[in-house]
């Protein structure tokens, strides 16, 4: 099956570090049915707070490196040092099941999995401001303050990769944008080619084609 003939919709969705986006697909995986998150795996360390299997499979470099090799991943990159892949068996089997896949990725990511996924909606999350940006990553108490401006500069890098999305959030107000993300993925699943396949039947009944 081909990727625009599943009836899931592949959502990339990225996002400087602190701009909220994992904050808003948490969100919004609570209030849309039929959406899932991937879970990637990385090299890095897990955070306060986070676990194995659901916020990320966390491996050493070594098992990253013998996935990458097999051809487990639709794409990777290395991050801030860290390698972060997706696990392209599991995205096709979920999307060709109709379920509807969120993948937080980075733009180099993004650009991967959108050479194989043409018809994958790009979604950029940005913050109102670089002190705003500033703000919340001192706010986290988690990393030092030459990590964040390492961060900072990585985020002017990263906000001038928005151009290649075809949506942009802007994360001041977290309800505003949470309602805005959702408005996204509802349009997204009345493409007519992802009708066409959840609803085969009727479109066959009525003599409408593509």
């Amino acid at each position: 099956m081909k990727p625009v003939d599943n009836p899931g919709s592949l959502f990339v969705i990225v996002a400087p570090s602190g701009a909220g986006k994992t904050s808003l697909v948490r969100a919004l995986l609570e209030r849309e049915q039929g959406v899932r998150l991937s879970v990637s795996f990385t090299t890095r360390q897990p955070r306060p707070g986070e676990f194995d299997g659901v916020d990320y499979h966390f491996v050493d470099r070594t098992d990253f490196e013998r996935r990458q090799g097999a051809g487990e991943f639709l794409e990777w990159a290395e991050v801030h040092g860290n390698l972060y892949g997706t696990s392209r068996a599991w995205i096709d089997a979920q999307m060709a099941a109709g379920e509807d896949i969120i993948l937080e990725i980075d733009w180099q990511g993004a650009t991967q999995v959108r050479h194989l996924f043409p018809d994958a909606v790009g979604v950029f999350i940005a913050p109102p401001s670089i002190d705003e940006l500033r703000r919340r990553l001192q706010g986290r108490a988690q990393d030092s303050q030459t990590v964040i401006e390492r961060r900072i500069a990585a985020a002017r890098a990263e906000l001038a990769q928005a151009h290649r999305f075809e949506y942009v959030i802007i994360n001041q107000d977290f309800a505003i944008a949470l309602e805005q993300l959702g408005h996204v993925v509802r349009a997204a699943r009345l493409r007519l080619p992802k009708q066409q396949a959840r609803h085969p039947a009727v479109f066959a009944a009525l003599g409408i084609h593509s």
